[in-house]
């Protein structure tokens, strides 16, 4: 199975990592980028002979020249959309980097594409394929909780720097935080609850990543080098926290919220509330919901990898540890890498079809307005 790339960069490398080691006959037949020679360095990392792959600056003339078997795209957000419309329209297995748009026409083009295309799509959603997920869906369906009727979910990010240090600071490339992590959640609780969303409300705050350093100061410039929490020296030698990116965290240009929250409505009447935050750190990390029935409360942590089932009519609690929590994703990568070679050799279903990627990311883009508006704000989805 020959791949094509468009948009090699960080993720991807990662990526191309857990469709490689599965050993199952995918191979890299060529890379678009804008700057081939930086893709074609970080690429020839991986156990890969340099002659065997074609680097092209344009993505229409790989897709024109290359016979592949599927493309994976993983451009800077603001170009997603555009690339898979160029895919789809040669109906080729795509795997798609999330968000899969990130303005209205983003998602009407890829509505578009989608009815005039036999395009397979997987988007890379890994939480709902994560074991830990999985088993949370088996016992919600199996009825032993009863019918979800209100759900806390949240998201407490130990790594959060990176969204203030590189460029997701940017919002006019990343679209704001909602957007960059939210919909991974989001569409986690679309697929465990199995309802339509159909409102949302929201509201965000910038409490801590906020300041008046200089616009484009970087660490290394700034007198506080070695003594500022966030540099990437105290980060590295001291917290043991890996880095990205080295622009300042408290500039007057630093983009993003630090903390939101997101309220759904389904189209039953329950709702699940959503909380993200950017400063916690270490033990402080938490990622996962509770789902509340009648019957009994399913609650999960993706970071504790456990999975606990609290009956409420019985002195019963059921304990499930899993062992996950250090693969790629919580292991929801191996999971997606695993079904887009299924949808490459045609034995498959994308199990994170484009539906997915544009109902959270129309969630995101609602959350966002809400949040900017102080309003409810309806998800159409038609």
């Amino acid at each position: 199975m020959k791949i094509g790339i468009i948009g090699y960069g960080t993720r991807m490398h990662y990526f191309l990592d857990r469709l490689l080691e599965l050993d199952r006959g995918v191979s890299v037949a060529a890379v678009a980028d804008i700057e081939p020679e930086k893709a074609k360095a970080l690429l020839l990392t991986k156990e890969i002979e340099e002659d065997t792959v074609r680097f092209y600056t344009d993505a229409d003339e790989m897709l024109e020249r290359e016979e592949l078997d599927g493309v994976m795209i993983g451009t800077r957000c603001t170009l997603h959309a555009a690339m898979a419309a160029k895919v789809m329209k040669r109906n080729l297995p795509l795997f798609l980097e999330k968000p899969v748009g990130v303005t209205a026409s983003d998602l009407a083009q890829l509505q578009q594409a989608d009815s005039e295309s036999s395009s397979e799509v997987v988007v890379s959603f890994p939480l709902r394929s994560t074991p830990l997920a999985q088993l949370a869906k088996e016992i919600i369906d199996s009825g032993r909780l009863g019918s979800i009727e209100h759900v806390q979910a949240v998201n407490n990010v130990p790594y959060g720097s990176v969204y203030y240090h590189s460029w997701y600071r940017d919002e006019a490339e990343a679209h704001g935080l909602f957007l960059q992590k939210a919909t991974h959640d989001l569409d986690c609780l679309n697929y465990l609850i199995g309802l339509r969303p159909i409102t949302v409300a929201a509201m965000e705050s910038k409490r801590v990543f906020t300041g008046d350093k200089p616009a484009q100061l970087r660490c290394g410039d700034c007198g506080e080098f070695h003594t500022c929490p966030e540099s990437p020296y105290v980060l590295q030698k001291f917290s043991q926290e890996e880095v990205t990116g080295d622009l300042c965290a408290f500039g007057v240009d630093t983009g993003n919220h630090d903390s939101g929250s997101v309220l759904v409505r389904y189209e039953t009447g329950i709702h699940a509330v959503y909380s993200q935050n950017f400063y916690s750190r270490k033990s402080a990390a938490l990622r996962g919901a509770r789902l509340i029935g009648y019957k009994g409360t399913l609650e999960f942590d993706w970071y504790q990898d456990e999975v606990k089932v609290h009956m409420h009519h019985t002195p019963r609690v059921d304990r499930y540890k899993l062992e996950a929590a250090k693969l790629p994703h919580f292991g929801g990568d191996a999971a997606l890498a695993l079904n887009f070679i299924g949808v490459m050799q045609g034995t498959e279903k994308s199990r994170t079809p484009l539906s997915t990627g544009i109902s959270s990311a129309l969630m995101c883009l609602k959350a966002e307005a809400a949040a900017q508006s102080d309003s409810y704000q309806t998800i159409d989805l038609t």
